[in-house]
């Protein structure tokens, strides 16, 4: 039995992804501490890449800090592959995201990439989806009006703070973390709760989900591959 921390098992699971990173090509970079180590990882590949799309201010730092060059979506037609972590996947690669309140520079880069690949621990695969409290990216005016639709679901909508003060999204606005939900249908989930006025973003990913997923597990990583 390994006694890899969790520290460790991010390290290499960062590590294991390097061999979905396309040479030649612009790559999808996300957010987070694991995605971190697979940045840190790709330094030592940087000269066989383009550069990356970065779906958060963070990871853009932490790209250009090692010398990786960061394109603006807007530069790129389409990525080969993202990468990038999960607060939660199930077995059929569908996902919550946004813990680390990205989700929205997340989806668009997804959304513009051929593959996702999700690296992740084994304690984020789960059978159904919704015991992570789900991030909604919310205009501030509908804040009020989202969350009483969420309590009418059954659901309990708090808003994200930070020292007070509500957290702001690189976008500007604000997160939702919606706890009580039981996703058993993410497909139709995400287009109910996408549809609602003043939602920007809602942190299901299953139009955006995950085709490969690499789990760090106490016996090494195992690979995932999903249908569709």
């Amino acid at each position: 039995m390994s006694t890899l921390s969790q520290d460790e098992l991010k390290t290499l699971v960062g590590q294991a992804a390097l061999k979905y990173v396309v040479p030649g090509e612009i790559l999808g970079v996300g957010t987070g501490s694991t995605v971190n180590k697979f940045i840190d990882a790709l330094a030592s590949i940087k000269d066989q890449i383009t550069g990356a799309v970065s779906s958060s201010l963070a990871s853009t730092q932490r790209l250009q800090a090692l010398g990786i060059k960061v394109f603006d979506c807007n530069e790129v037609t389409e990525l080969a592959v993202y990468i990038d972590g999960a607060d939660e996947i199930d077995h059929q690669g569908n996902m919550i995201k946004g813990g680390g309140a990205a989700l929205t520079r997340e989806k668009i880069v997804a959304a513009q990439s051929r593959q996702f690949v999700c690296i992740a621990d084994a304690s984020k695969l789960v059978q159904c989806l919704g015991k992570f409290p789900l991030p909604v990216e919310v205009i501030p005016m509908a804040i009020q009006r989202v969350t009483r639709q969420f309590k009418a679901m059954g659901a309990i909508a708090v808003l994200r703070q930070k020292d007070g003060q509500p957290v702001l999204t690189d976008n500007g606005q604000q997160i939702l973390d919606v706890s009580g939900l039981q996703i058993t249908d993410p497909l139709a989930f995400e287009s109910q709760v996408s549809q609602w006025p003043g939602v920007v973003t809602i942190g299901v990913f299953a139009y955006q989900k995950a085709q490969v997923c690499l789990l760090a597990t106490a016996d090494g990583v195992k690979t995932l591959r999903f249908q569709g």
